[in-house]
């Protein structure tokens, strides 16, 4: 099954010749009217990119050029559909299964960059874009999935497969098209595929709308400052963006303390007016409830019943089941246990950590107890105290660039054997993106990788990665990738400065990254990160060891002003503080990814729930309700599992970190970061994507199967 089928499938909302100008405004808004044939002349996605890579030329896209290409990349898919189904020949792989394969070229293009550019930077006019091809790609999907006469084919192939001459990958190709086919409703009645398209069309929609809802409440909801005696506790820079912030909402003479995607902002760990630390998180918790327009909890309870209903009808007991099928850890009840079973060591440790908090609070005679919204500031007062530690000590060590270039790309090429180099001839979607041309070890062109970094209002919350071109050995494609993130962006002239959870984050993104550039599969729907989720993140989070590796370490951690290397006294009080606050980093993930469960596991005859109750009675349930450690995400604004492909997955985290650091004890075994070390784990891992079994294929890279001990033992709670 092609990737076009699978992004159809989803529909979710974020996983070398030429040259052309770099392009130094946003893309712009013209529009075709509904319906208007592609004009194959001037519509760029009608024909493959003749930039390097196929790269997207951002320079030539238009608004106007995306519904028309969806609409003719759709008619052209079921045209080749078709001719599959027409052919009187025997159902074999060659007939069958590589058209399929090959199918849907000019979706594929239109849907990877429009989606991409939409989560980056998205505005009205795209957002309409989207609200009219949603439902429209929902029933693309149907239209293939649930065919008869191309189900037929697939499952002869299928049936027929021991004894074809299949070599592996292809064998695998099938299995896995077969049982996307059953998981999508091939098997179902007629009727109850008419059922099914309802359900599919409705929950597209409004998974669309609740993503929707969430980016604009996310930027409705940043809190505006008029006094700047309250911002005490912030650096001149922070204030300064926050400045700049507020000019760019035409509030000048104010400050704007903008929301990131979790619940926890930032910026409470700093500010030290206490009765605006509670307005932001009071802000952050209720953005999607004031019962406006960007209200999420009607959406929240009919997606839930949607699910609900759709596994039933599908033959399972709930969603999760259903979801987690074809996922590393089939059942809900596996993916419960590893949660469930580490919640007694984090809340204890969660205790702990806010026991020491309040004696902090009473030693300074504050006269309150600790709630939510004092938990960071007071936990960094803590760790200075305990490891003469601070926020501001450290990011003058941690700028960008340099993280980038002599950490995450030297980590890299410590490990791989690549290089990077910029590009400034590549056009862009937006001016803040930065373009780099990837070169294997063997001096051949691998990949082009796309850097966007700050924080807009245009953007959706959190970080990912994904792909403009797959690798594709049919078509000869390289992969073209992308990272993106929620970094403030400094003020005019400031250097841009990172927290240490930036620092991990832009090594983690960079391992999907990896994972993507590495991809060396024949067939495009085996390729690349297109694995289980509960894989997925395993490189990303594998790659976040390098960021603390001492040679790595060592060749990034350089004051931004006088680039002298960060003293080892200070290197030293931060491998020390490693587990610090982790009771409560593991408990808030925790309260989440059970929170999701609770939700997916629900019963189609179960009533439709209130989202506060609901929410409250689940986390009472599974004893992870802490006042002063709410969820990482709460219900109404907790996108992964709602408008973003991690329904009833966000659980995987935390499998694919029981993975990572498994994978990090071979490394050590092994001589820790070396070009042999990192060639093996290429090869065995990074460069397979959805070849084979993925549990095999980690079995003979370690030898064993993953154990937790590691994670816990990682995590400070063993």
């Amino acid at each position: 099954m092609s990737r076009t089928l699978i992004l159809a499938a989803a529909i979710s909302l974020a996983l070398a010749a030429c040259s052309g100008k770099e392009s130094t405004a946003p893309v712009t808004t013209e529009t075709a009217p509904a319906g208007q044939p592609a004009d194959a002349s001037t519509n760029p996605f009608m024909t493959a990119s003749t930039l390097p890579f196929q790269a997207p030329a951002f320079d030539r896209i238009k608004d106007g050029d995306y519904l028309p290409a969806f609409e003719e990349g759709m008619r052209q898919q079921l045209a080749e559909i078709s001719r599959i189904t027409a052919n009187a020949e025997p159902a074999s792989f060659d007939n069958t299964l590589l058209p399929l394969e090959k199918s849907g070229a000019i979706l594929d293009r239109t849907s990877r960059v429009f989606f991409g550019v939409v989560q980056a930077d998205t505005n009205p006019e795209r957002q309409k874009i989207q609200e009219q091809v949603i439902p429209k790609l929902a029933a693309h999907s149907d239209a293939i999935h649930l065919d008869p006469r191309l189900f037929e084919r697939v499952k002869a192939v299928y049936d027929a497969r021991a004894g074809a001459g299949l070599d592996p990958e292809q064998l695998r190709v099938v299995e896995e098209t077969y049982k996307g086919f059953v998981k999508a409703g091939a098997q179902l009645s007629d009727t109850d595929k008419e059922t099914l398209k309802r359900y599919n069309a409705e929950e597209a929609t409004l998974a669309n709308d609740f993503h929707n809802k969430l980016v604009a409440a996310t930027a409705a909801g940043a809190v505006v400052v008029e006094d700047k005696d309250t911002l005490a506790g912030l650096s001149d820079g922070d204030i300064a963006a926050a400045a700049e912030a507020a000019k760019d909402r035409k509030l000048d003479g104010k400050w704007v303390l903008a929301l990131q995607n979790t619940t926890q902002q930032p910026v409470l760990a700093s500010l030290r007016d206490r009765a605006l630390r509670a307005r932001v998180l009071q802000a952050s918790e209720t953005r999607t409830e004031q019962g406006d327009g960007n209200d999420t909890r009607a959406i929240i309870q009919r997606l839930a019943q949607l699910r609900a209903a759709k596994a039933k009808l599908l033959g399972f007991p709930n969603y999760a089941a259903y979801n987690l099928t074809d996922q590393m850890a089939q059942t809900p009840a596996n993916a419960l246990k590893l949660l469930t079973d580490t919640v007694p060591a984090a809340t204890a440790k969660a205790r702990g950590e806010l026991a020491e908090i309040q004696k902090v609070i009473d030693a300074q005679n504050g006269g309150f107890k600790a709630t939510a919204s004092d938990w960071d500031f007071y936990a960094e007062q803590v760790r200075k105290a305990k490891y003469d530690l601070d926020e501001a000590q450290i990011k003058p060590y941690f700028e960008l660039d340099n993280v980038l270039q002599n950490g995450v790309f030297f980590a890299a090429n410590q490990l791989y054997g690549v290089t990077f180099k910029e590009r400034k001839d590549i056009p862009v979607y937006h001016p803040d993106v930065r373009v780099f041309e990837v070169t294997d070890a063997d001096g051949k062109p691998l990949a082009l990788f796309y850097a966007d970094f700050f924080k807009r209002d245009s953007k959706s919350g959190g970080a990912w990665m994904d792909v403009f071109v797959e690798q594709d050995g049919l078509a000869g494609t390289r992969p073209v990738v992308y990272n993106v993130c929620n970094f403030t962006k400094p003020a005019a002239g400031q250097p841009a400065l990172l927290s240490w959870d930036d620092v991990t984050t832009m090594f983690h993104e960079f391992g999907h990254a990896l994972h993507g550039m590495f991809s060396n599969t024949r067939y495009p729907s085996v390729a690349g990160t297109g694995v289980p989720r509960d894989f997925v993140e395993f490189p990303s989070q594998f790659n976040e060891h390098w960021a603390s590796d001492p040679k790595v370490f060592a060749n990034y951690a350089k004051h931004y002003q006088s680039r002298e290397p960060m003293p080892q006294a200070l290197v030293d009080r931060i491998a020390k503080a490693r587990t610090f606050n982790q009771g409560y980093a593991t408990t808030e993930y925790l309260a989440a990814a059970l929170l999701d469960l609770a939700w997916h596991t629900q019963g189609a005859d179960a009533p439709q729930q209130d989202v506060g109750t609901f929410e409250a009675a689940a986390l009472k349930q599974y004893r992870v309700d802490l006042a002063q450690v709410p969820p990482r995400y709460r219900s109404s604004y907790f996108d992964h599992i709602w408008g973003g492909g991690y329904s009833a997955g966000y659980y995987a985290y935390f499998w694919a970190e029981m993975i990572d650091h498994d994978a990090f004890e071979w490394f050590k075994e092994h001589g820790g970061l070396t070009r042999e070390n990192g060639q093996v784990f290429r090869d065995r891992i990074l460069s397979i994507g959805n070849t084979r079994d993925l549990a095999t294929a980690y079995r003979e890279f370690r030898g064993k199967d993953p154990s937790v001990e590691p994670l816990l033992k990682n995590r400070g709670l063993k």
